[in-house]
């Protein structure tokens, strides 16, 4: 009998959730914001709540708790390491805002990370001026890495004469010689960190964001320059920050290990000459487990966030130690592992897209029905355990047969028709012969995925979940109720986009990539499908792929008597709001479209009350969302 810890193993809720999911005894998925609460959120009762005001799927559910204890959680991990490893100087974390620039998010990281000093990485003037808006601690950083104009520059140094602690980050040499000459026209001391490219490297996916061919930092001679000139202008006690980054998402502990141990070792180096230097920033790389599998493989990560601090702590310390220098303030540029986890896409599945496996009785055998589907039929009536490998080569072979027939123009579209049915047919048969089998032979496995059934589900990958289309980034995907019941259905996901890569058929698991996942057959009720850890990057990277817009949300919060709130519900695009993008004009094309009805009517071709419902229909749609409702 299947129950719900069935449903909890198959689709790796403990592997992946990292205490914040589980499932309740009424079959659905919750959400425990704050890991101790017992009984956590109740997801479905939350899209049937929205759905009575009217709130239409697909909806991103955001749980601003989650980025509360995320942020508890890593300032805890390195306030840990420091107390193990007699770490005698501090730790802050600048969210990087390119990670998640929705304002809600980054207001409530603000809010909550106030008591930890938590600042903002910025990378562009848009991000600068958001981190200037938001950051109202004196004491946490606002850290400009990236190119900068002057433009750039004057707006941070700005910054800093308003009592902002910000830290301009030196790209390449070039850049220092404009921070030197706009910061005296200003008059202003600035504060300037030093970007190192080590020859370490990361690992997983972007790998190639570090060593010798990184995009961004300095190389030794480089850095050695930049001394120089900050020397020479009697600007040396301006340099506060050494900082490195080899890559976001990095799998594998040992590559972090490698590269703290290389910057530490520049920055004790620097620190024997530049007194004033203060931070040494790791960077972002602190990933996310997103498949559970807890390897260096790179959708997932071979560490815990504890060992993370731990490893950073540790290695800078021993450095410190060792060429007898004061040990520095360490940051780090830690995004993904703060947000991912507080969102989730719901979206409801609309239909089903499957192959016609009942449809034997459609097929009628007579004296004049063509050899071809004679032999078909005599394949799918004597096809067993015993001979269904040769039997189904066989059915191939006729299949290909039948085409070309058809081509040819001597089989009918009947003819064609009952052939294809009955090689579906065959191939439902190979399936439930080789179902319980442990191994398969390639062939078989990918007859697996071709019989798999395709739900049509109401949203765009591109816009939601970006990176399963461009990069192969791997999401946890489940249903959110009928947990209780058994899945019996092997499918893949398809978008609402005219696009063959709409589609998910990718799926997590412990040992290997799935291609298809076990679904419940659909029946009247809705039926709901979560994509969880979407809170980094997936935000803000969204393609407009067929106008369709960003999606309806809502931010969920629990009591402290454990229930449940809707705080606020943040309306997505509409139809209008996705053409004034691409620069048309909403009242023109209202113009155009009721000039034209009423050229009709005035032609006898209408009827006012058909006009008025034409326009009527125009108008909504023009104002509505632009999913399927």
């Amino acid at each position: 009998m299947w129950n719900i810890t069935d449903s909890i193993k198959t689709y790796g809720v403990e592997r992946w959730g990292a205490g914040y999911f589980g499932v309740n005894k009424q079959g659905n998925l919750v959400v425990k914001p704050s890991k101790e609460d017992p009984l956590g959120i109740d997801v479905k009762q939350v899209v049937d709540a929205l759905v009575q005001k009217n709130v239409s799927l697909p909806i991103v559910l955001r749980f601003p708790q989650i980025l509360e204890t995320q942020v508890k959680l890593l300032n805890e991990s390195f306030r840990n390491a420091m107390t193990e490893f007699g770490y005698s100087s501090e730790y802050m974390c600048a969210f990087p805002i390119k990670v998640n620039q929705r304002k809600e998010v980054n207001e409530e990281l603000q809010r909550v990370g106030k008591k930890y000093n938590l600042g903002f990485e910025v990378g562009s003037k848009a991000e600068l001026l958001i981190g200037l808006y938001l950051q109202d601690n004196p004491n946490a950083l606002i850290i400009c890495n990236g190119y900068k104009d002057d433009k750039f520059i004057r707006l941070a140094l700005a910054g800093l004469k308003l009592g902002k602690n910000v830290v301009i980050v030196v790209e390449y040499v070039a850049e220092l010689e404009r921070i030197i000459e706009l910061s005296r026209e200003m008059g202003i001391r600035p504060a300037i960190g030093l970007r190192v490219k080590l020859t370490s490297k990361g690992s997983g996916r972007w790998e190639k964001s570090g060593g010798e061919a990184a995009k961004f930092g300095l190389i030794t001679i480089e850095l050695l320059q930049c001394i120089r000139m900050l020397s020479e202008n009697s600007m040396l006690d301006c340099l506060q920050m050494l900082h490195f980054h080899i890559g976001s998402q990095i799998t594998d502990i040992e590559k972090i290990q490698g590269a703290v141990k290389e910057a530490a070792r520049v920055y004790a180096k620097l620190k024997k000459t530049t007194p004033h230097l203060t931070y040494l920033n790791v960077g972002g790389g602190l990933g996310v487990d997103y498949d559970g599998s807890k390897t260096s493989f790179e959708s997932s990560i071979n560490y815990s966030m504890q060992e993370y601090a731990n490893n950073v702590i540790y290695t800078i310390g021993e450095i410190c130690k060792s060429e007898d220098v004061p040990k520095p303030m360490v940051i780090t540029e830690s995004g993904r592992a703060l947000v991912a986890y507080h969102s989730m896409l719901i979206t409801n599945v609309l239909g089903e897209i499957e192959y016609p496996y009942d449809d034997i009785h459609e097929v009628k055998i007579t004296d004049d029905t063509a050899h071809v589907v004679k032999e078909l039929y005599d394949i799918w009536e004597g096809i067993n355990a015993k001979n269904y490998r040769e039997y189904y080569h066989d059915a191939l072979q006729q299949k290909e047969e039948l085409f070309t027939l058809f081509n040819l123009g001597y089989l009918s579209l009947e003819d064609r028709a009952f052939g294809e049915i009955l090689f579906w047919e065959i191939s439902e048969k190979v399936q439930q012969l080789t179902q319980p089998l442990n191994r398969l032979s390639e062939e078989f496995l990918n007859l697996r995925k071709l019989l798999s059934s395709q739900y049509i589900c109401n949203f765009s990958v591109f816009q939601s979940m970006p990176d399963s289309w461009a990069i192969d980034q791997l999401f946890p995907i489940m249903p959110v109720h009928r947990l209780n019941e058994e899945p019996s259905i092997d499918a893949t996901l398809v978008d609402l986009t005219c696009d063959s890569d709409g589609k998910v058929d990718r799926f997590i698991d412990v040992r290997e990539i799935k291609e298809t996942i076990r679904l419940h057959p659909l029946n009247k009720n809705p039926y709901y499908i979560g994509v969880f850890l979407l809170g980094a990057y997936q935000d803000v990277m969204g393609d407009f792929h067929n106008l369709f817009g960003s999606v309806n949300e809502a931010l969920i919060l629990v009591d402290e008597r454990g229930n449940w709130h809707i705080k606020q519900i943040v309306k997505g695009h509409s139809v209008a709001d996705m053409l004034t993008f691409v620069k048309y004009n909403k009242d023109a094309m209202q113009s155009s479209f009721q000039a034209l009805v009423d050229k009709l009517v005035r032609d006898g071709k209408l009827s006012q009350e058909e006009r008025d419902k034409i326009v009527g229909y125009y108008n909504s749609e023009l104002n509505g969302y632009t999913y399927l409702s």
